[in-house]
């Protein structure tokens, strides 16, 4: 019986220590925020002694205010925070933060600081059945329920120590790369509050990462130290932060909230790119080449604009107009994976001589650097089937459904693929590869072919 308890306490645990999961609510993938944020964050992990190439970066979708490590050396932020901030240095304050977690071990050391947290909560538990069993059942029932309290308040103990580190190392890594750790402070005490809401009101980062006045107090005399904290904010990095704000309200707020945040007697750049993302987001060609030409005319050299161009102008039904925007977006910023496959799609769609074969040129360049793009494999495969290479398309959509765990389809198709490709190649072997991993016959499989039904 005690077994049968283990499981959800050391899911309570591990929720306390990371709050959520990247699939909750999906992935975002955007070249200009991510070059934004790596751009700001890979100096910090630099200086934490971690090398930034091997750290991965995810934006999830999710409006509550969270950011958290989980699965190795993977940093998640959730565009509520990225919203919710007031200024780009208390994002780099919670980066900073989030990177001792893994610099300093943390991700490690919580997985057996939550077995050594159990501990007394399966005590209580076996007490519990006990009680229960010699009559005592009102009792028994109680102690079974504070066996996650429990839990939790050992595991906090643990926790403790690790947040006031990980502050700590926040400020000092800030400030070694010359930014002002005012960010991490101001943050802290704008969400004092939380330190008294229930524990079902907190925000998930503040249930991971419990904020105590002693704390902040503690971090802004070690920021203060710093002698940085008045340092103001590069221009650059704050027109960087006001584009990041405006084009995720623009994508994912109602047209109502974008209006009202950005309304039409605004000029300024960042009021000017969230109306003409939310013109596009309601279908208004008219309003979004408004907007964005007004850009492209003062800031003719800029990718991101051309690729919001070519976006919209795909997205409303003209892939032949989309063609060109997409390409300036790849003359101002050469090789970008996510604008290959924006322009790869367009010329796929545009179908001129020529086309197919320069959509999967594209793709291809896309997937050397980003081979696990499901996105890309399946614009690959479409690539391929209109010119008439049905087994390489068949593999490039077990390719795609691999990636993203779909095992079933990548089975079917791998096999397909296969049987029609010749031997001895690298494309038949890796057909027969993705068959052999996604086997349903692998127990290692069953979760992932039950998923599917």
């Amino acid at each position: 019986m005690t077994l049968s308890f283990l499981k959800p306490i050391a899911a309570a645990l591990l929720g306390l220590a990371m709050a959520a999961t990247a699939s909750a609510q999906g992935l975002i993938r955007d070249a200009e925020i991510e070059n934004t944020l790596r751009e700001w964050s890979d100096p910090i992990f630099d200086v934490a002694g971690l090398n930034h190439e091997d750290v991965d970066l995810y934006i999830i979708n999710d409006p509550s205010l969270n950011a958290f490590v989980a699965n190795g050396q993977r940093v998640h932020l959730h565009t509520g925070l990225l919203i919710a901030a007031e200024t780009p240095e208390q994002i780099m304050g919670v980066i900073a933060h989030e990177t001792c977690h893994i610099a300093c071990g943390h991700t490690i050391s919580r997985t057996r600081a939550m077995d050594v947290a159990s501990r007394p909560a399966l005590v209580s538990i076996g007490l519990g059945v006990l009680a229960i069993a010699a009559g005592a059942g009102d009792a028994g029932a109680a102690l079974i329920a504070s066996s996650q309290q429990f839990a939790a308040l050992n595991f906090f103990v643990h926790t403790r120590a690790e947040e006031a580190m990980a502050d700590a190392a926040a400020v000092s890594y800030l400030s070694d790369i010359g930014r002002s750790p005012k960010g991490l402070v101001t943050f802290f005490e704008k969400y004092r509050y939380q330190e008294v809401l229930s524990e079902a009101r907190r925000y998930p980062y503040f249930r991971s990462h419990p904020l105590a006045s002693d704390r902040i107090r503690t971090t802004r005399q070690l920021a203060q130290e710093t002698g940085m904290m008045d340092k103001p904010t590069d221009p650059n990095v704050q027109r960087q932060f006001d584009l990041m704000q405006a084009k995720l309200i623009g994508f994912i707020e109602p047209l109502a909230r974008v209006y009202q945040t950005y309304p039409p007697g605004d000029d300024s750049e960042a009021a000017r790119y969230a109306r003409a993302i939310a013109s596009m987001q309601s279908s208004d060609l008219s309003g979004t080449l408004k907007e964005i030409d007004s850009l492209l005319e003062e800031y003719p050299e800029n990718p991101y604009y051309w690729e919001l161009k070519g976006q919209a102008l795909f997205e409303m039904g003209k892939p032949a107009a989309s063609v060109e925007p997409h390409a300036k977006s790849l003359e101002f910023l050469p090789g970008h994976p996510l604008l290959l496959i924006n322009y790869a799609r367009s010329v796929i769609a545009r179908g001129d001589e020529g086309d197919l074969e320069d959509g999967e040129e594209a793709l291809r360049d896309a997937l050397i650097k980003e081979p696990n793009n499901s996105f890309a494999w399946s614009q690959l495969a479409i690539a391929l089937e209109k010119q008439g290479r049905r087994a390489e398309a068949e593999l490039a959509t077990a390719e795609s459904a691999y990636h993203i765990g779909d095992y079933q389809r990548a089975y079917i198709f791998a096999g397909r693929a296969a049987k029609d490709l010749q031997p001895n190649t690298p494309d038949a072997r890796r057909a027969n590869d993705i068959r052999n991993v996604t086997d349903p016959a692998l127990p290692e499989n069953e979760v992932y072919w039950r998923r599917r039904g």
